[in-house]
């Protein structure tokens, strides 16, 4: 799998004055498009869209200060249409316009070609199951919150600390399935993972039951399911499992993430410093698999 992404990234080096469609990018993989920018993101740590934008900017910035070639040469070579058009993006990525840059020799920001390796630290073991589930319903409150990728979401806890008891309990009664009892449900998540990105987050139970009028409810088809269990550090743990699931666990194994929704059930300690986690991510096999 990663020297099918290796084989990406080449592409993306060999292309960087055209258009990069995610399409081709994937069928070198060998996944699919969806997938490709998830495992993206959390192998790189920046969306796709983003790496791309930074190294056009990054060779450009190199050919500026070189001053062999004219700056719409240099732009045109770059994907741009125009000469304003890159000269807003390089101010926007450097800090300072391309004219400027070459008559000062300003320092420019560098985006380092990637490739990707896998490394397993192993300082914790991750234990996982295929789960294949009939079409269910995710019922309880939903609230559009920001992605937060380390630590404690404020939004998300803000969310929870406003159901009041008598609702929990309506909706913690439903719960007839697997995973059992209240649950965290991210859906519509921003394939590139940003920062800061928005999804819907629905604090709820897993059931085949019809939801009441004053509920929210989310339909979700037949699937196959991942399933990791792990304990550690709240919250810590917990993003730490995600980041885990997708930089190490699916590029060693015959599965790729697909559109729907992750549940995430947790167990924290009265203290709040440790949690035991379960985390459901929609899978299917690769084509490779």
């Amino acid at each position: 799998m990663l020297e099918r992404l290796n084989q990406a990234m080449e592409h993306i080096e060999a292309h960087l004055g055209e258009p990069i469609e995610v399409r081709d990018l994937a069928r070198i993989a060998m996944t699919s498009e969806y997938h490709f920018r998830r495992l993206f993101s959390a192998l790189a740590g920046v969306p796709l869209s983003e790496y791309i934008r930074l190294r056009r900017l990054s060779t450009a910035g190199a050919e500026v200060l070189a001053g062999e070639r004219t700056l719409l040469d240099i732009a045109v070579r770059h994907g741009y249409g125009s000469g304003e058009a890159f000269a807003r993006a390089f101010r926007a990525v450097h800090g300072v316009g391309p004219s400027e840059a070459r008559r000062t020799g300003a320092a420019l920001r560098s985006q380092p070609r990637m490739s990707f390796r896998l490394i397993v630290e192993g300082s914790s073991s991750m234990r996982y199951r295929i789960v294949d589930k009939d079409e269910f319903r995710v019922v309880g409150r939903k609230a559009r919150v920001p992605l937060v990728h380390e630590g404690a979401n404020p939004a998300i806890a803000e969310f929870i600390r406003s159901i009041d008891a008598e609702t929990l309990r309506r909706v913690a009664a439903l719960s007839d399935q697997e995973p059992k009892g209240i649950v965290g449900v991210s859906d519509q998540l921003d394939p590139g993972r940003a920062e800061g990105t928005q999804l819907d987050y629905y604090h709820g139970v897993v059931t085949g039951a019809e939801a009441p009028e004053d509920l929210d409810a989310l339909a979700v088809p037949a699937g196959a399911w991942a399933v990791f269990e792990n304990s550690g550090p709240f919250p810590q743990a917990l993003q730490h499992l995600w980041r885990d699931v997708f930089t190490q666990w699916f590029p060693s194994n015959p599965y790729r993430s697909r559109p729907g929704p992750e549940i995430l059930r947790v167990n924290v300690s009265e203290d709040r410093a440790r949690a035991d986690a379960r985390l459901w991510i929609p899978v299917e096999r690769s084509a490779s698999g």
